[in-house]
């Protein structure tokens, strides 16, 4: 009789735990995509001014104010007159053009912009350049340049570009290697060069000077090296949670990668990739003690992983902390898990609505968006379907 009762109530108490948990709310949602702003030309980057307002750089425009209630876009005057003119119909894969955007970490106080975008001269070529200005009625003055990233030559190809404040209120500044072709490699490969500005991470003052804390390279090098061996980095952003700086790397066949940002490393192209060379009868030099570091992850197939962003708002509370990385090829956008300095996870959304995306970004209210590249640019909120 005992065990019968005892049974009962096992039973009782199963039914009741099941019915309970039935009723339970579900705390994920399903992302969906909706459209804020459209007509924008090939944007690049986003900055908030505030939860309404907004600066976009478009990569085959212009610097735009854009309001996200009415929908207005206003051109910002005064942009550099050395910028380069958009000649993607005539050179395929043209990646000239306006590059990153950011808002100082004090703009109510110090209304500095700080952008990077590919200047001209019309008798040596191109290379990539950041300058900052002030801003005041739509319009820029006071410009000063803070990196020019000689030689001017002309390849049309990754220029780097990518900015971010890090906790310290330093300036870090991606500057792509320019090559398409690893034969037209001079003998020591411009990414390891400590003499040549390309192929390397800077960080700088906002004025421009040098901090006194930056790792030494030798009495040759650049002033403002951080970090050296980078192909064709493009996104570059903070982790909240630790402050540590985690950029994207764009290889030629695969490669592509994502890595955490270290005083004085060697990330080791072109002498090591995760992926393949684009000429393959071309052998890097032997170099002698260099310490290469190795991504903390890296694709098998070709994404053109571009300006991530970690996520750390409270509409998705499963994602929170989460890395968000767009993708360029094949439209892709990835969340990935992290914890401490390891990518424990790894899922790609929206893979039937495949689209170029150039940046995700978190305004200050924790909302995330996206900038899709495409002629008729698009910026979209991530927002969760219930």
């Amino acid at each position: 009789m005992e065990k019968l009762v005892y049974c009962l109530f096992v039973l009782l108490i199963g039914c009741q735990s099941h019915k309970k948990d039935s009723n339970t709310k579900p705390t994920s949602f399903v992302p969906s995509k909706q459209i804020v702003l459209d007509g924008l030309n090939h944007p690049w980057s986003i900055s908030f001014l505030s939860e309404k307002e907004a600066l976009i750089s478009e990569k085959d425009g212009n610097l735009v104010r854009v309001d996200l209630h009415s929908k207005e876009k206003h051109i910002v005057k005064g942009f550099p007159s050395d910028l380069t003119d958009s000649i993607r119909a005539i050179h395929f894969g043209d990646n000239s053009g306006i590059f990153e955007v950011l808002i100082d970490p004090n703009f109510k106080t110090q209304p500095w912009i700080y952008f990077s975008y590919a200047a001209k001269n019309n008798a040596f070529g191109t290379t990539t350049k950041v300058v900052r200005a002030k801003l005041e009625n739509d319009a820029l003055y006071a410009h000063e340049t803070l990196i020019e990233a000689a030689p001017y030559t002309r390849e049309y190809y990754h220029y780097g570009g990518g900015m971010v404040f890090g906790p310290d209120e330093k300036l870090y500044v991606t500057i792509g290697e320019r090559l398409f072709w690893e034969r037209d490699e001079p003998e020591i490969p411009i990414a390891q060069d400590i003499r040549d500005k390309r192929g390397k991470i800077y960080r700088i003052n906002p004025d421009g000077s040098i901090p006194t804390d930056n790792p030494d390279f030798g009495k040759d090098a650049v002033p403002g090296l951080y970090a050296m061996g980078i192909r064709a980095a493009q996104g570059i952003t903070v982790q909240p949670e630790t402050g540590k700086i985690w950029f994207s790397e764009h290889g030629t066949i695969q490669g592509d990668e994502i890595n955490i940002l270290e005083a004085g490393a060697n990330y080791g192209w072109p002498n090591v990739t995760s992926g393949k060379l684009r000429s393959a009868d071309y052998t890097p030099p032997k170099l002698e003690d260099v310490t290469f570091t190795p991504p903390v992850w890296f694709w098998h197939h070709t994404v053109a992983p571009t300006g991530l962003v970690f996520y750390t708002g409270n509409e998705f509370p499963h994602w929170k902390n989460n890395l968000i990385v767009p993708g360029l090829s094949r439209g892709s956008l990835w969340r990935f898990r992290v914890e401490n300095d390891t990518i424990k996870s790894a899922e790609e959304l929206f893979l039937d609505d495949r689209v170029r995306i150039r940046k995700a970004r978190q305004s200050p209210d924790g909302k995330l968006y996206i900038l899709t590249d495409e002629d008729n640019g698009k910026l979209i909120q991530i927002t969760p379907l219930h």
